[in-house]
């Protein structure tokens, strides 16, 4: 099938990224499709309540599995496009690496468990969080996630997440039909993250590769740390701005709320695959850019932000809409009130989507520090507002927060002189301007 010309695309160029881009959405496609249904499930058998509990190690051990990858997945991405001649020591020093952060935050997971429970309602017992905390460590493997990304070759990443999915998505429905407890749903959620990692290897290897051919270097370990520190502080505080407000449903309102809240989340997040599929294919090419056309460049970025508000705006009208038909056909009536809910959130995707690409354009020009600092200012931001408004208006207003706080910190970058440039072209984006703009051309080349 042949790609249609994109506007601002070499034909070539984009042939290559968006076949990449294709392999990637259809796993995240296929793995949203089973991962929408087994929630659905899920949710619906074990009740609000017990829902909420089993959501609340995902969030609660967020922040430190963020922190145990470093943020080196990404930063190693970019190296082997560097230096593809080195493999083996960058995916070695970078698994090592993962692997003694995940170790190294499991006793700060047992500290803060203890201390969080002292100042807040935590129905989730202690062995819950430690058992999902583990997926720190085997996160490692992930890896070989970033050898296929810099490569290209999306299709060995779809064939290993769908294939994981499908999987979990059996397991998880063998337990309801044999009217398992909870706890065997916390285990499944470790399950899940080892049957991945193994078909991270298992692929991997097929493909002429070795772990046990992976070397770790000492030097090259203090080059990766010293560079991906900023990004993995900035995952932590993209954790913290957008599972925040589960923790906080969780000590104001109690489990109940907090589940009803997550079916929400997970209905919400769910598309925001979407961007991220697109950005890492299509980032080889913005690179490129980048060194060769300055122009090219600017109009790649511009395309990236309008394509990224028509999907969004797409997704947020058409979840609007349909949100009480989703919830009155496919959910119990304990989580029907959560239904309006989502009409709310589901409009933070748009500056989730806008998000995604502008920081890549942050990443290219190496503002990571900047990067790092609206990440935090949209925390910040998320915190009060949901300490003002959850109290008063429950969970609706931990939805509004996560609007006000996703728009807030996307466009913070148009106080900053260097990345004005930038804002704006989002807000033309944004506002449909560029959309307009492009019709008025077509129109008058047509005459």
């Amino acid at each position: 099938m042949k790609i249609p010309n994109i506007p601002g695309f070499d034909q070539g160029a984009i042939e290559k990224y968006a076949k990449n881009a294709g392999w990637l959405m259809i796993a995240r496609v296929g793995s949203l499709g089973i991962k929408i249904v087994v929630s659905i499930c899920v949710g619906n058998y074990l009740g609000p309540k017990a829902f909420g509990i089993y959501n609340y190690p995902l969030v609660f051990t967020t922040f430190f599995i963020a922190a145990a990858a470093l943020g080196l997945d990404g930063f190693v991405t970019r190296e082997l496009l560097r230096f593809p001649e080195k493999k083996n020591e960058l995916l070695g020093t970078a698994f090592l690496l993962k692997m003694v952060g995940g170790i190294l935050v499991l006793p700060l997971v047992y500290i803060a468990y203890h201390l969080a429970t002292d100042f807040t309602r935590i129905d989730a017992p202690l062995s819950y969080i430690l058992v999902v905390s583990l997926t720190g460590i085997i996160q490692a493997f992930n890896i070989i996630d970033s050898y296929f990304q810099s490569r290209a070759q999306g299709k060995f990443i779809m064939t290993v997440q769908v294939m994981g999915n499908l999987l979990s998505a059996a397991f998880k429905i063998i337990l309801i039909l044999l009217d398992k407890s909870l706890n065997w749903f916390i285990a499944a959620l470790l399950i899940d993250v080892i049957a991945l990692a193994i078909g991270y290897i298992y692929v991997y290897q097929k493909q002429g590769g070795s772990i046990f051919d992976w070397k770790f270097e000492s030097p090259l370990a203090r080059f990766l740390l010293k560079n991906s520190w900023p990004i993995a502080f900035s995952a932590i505080l993209i954790s913290v701005y957008m599972k925040i407000d589960a923790l906080m449903i969780q000590g104001y309102l109690g489990s109940e709320q907090q589940g009803i809240y997550s079916s929400v989340v997970q209905l919400s997040e769910a598309w925001y695959f979407i961007p991220v599929a697109i950005v890492t294919a299509v980032f080889p090419a913005i690179m490129n850019a980048r060194r060769d056309d300055p122009e090219r460049y600017q109009r790649r970025m511009q395309n990236m932000y309008d394509l990224m508000v028509w999907i969004s705006l797409s997704i947020a009208i058409f979840m609007s809409i349909a949100s009480p038909l989703i919830y009155h056909l496919f959910y119990t009536p304990d989580y029907w009130p959560a239904a309006h809910v989502l009409t709310i959130h589901i409009w933070a995707g748009i500056f989730t989507f806008l998000g995604t690409a502008s920081g890549q354009f942050l990443i290219a020009e190496g503002y990571t520090k900047l990067s790092m600092l609206r990440t935090g200012a949209g925390a910040f931001i998320n915190i009060v507002l949901n300490i003002w408004w959850i109290p008063k208006y429950g969970i609706t207003g931990a939805a509004f927060a996560t609007l006000i706080a996703y728009a807030s910190s996307n466009f913070m970058i148009l106080l900053i002189p260097k990345t004005r440039q930038q804002g704006i072209m989002m807000l033309k984006s944004l506002f449909l301007i560029t959309l307009f703009e492009k019709l008025k051309n077509r129109t008058s080349a047509a005459k």
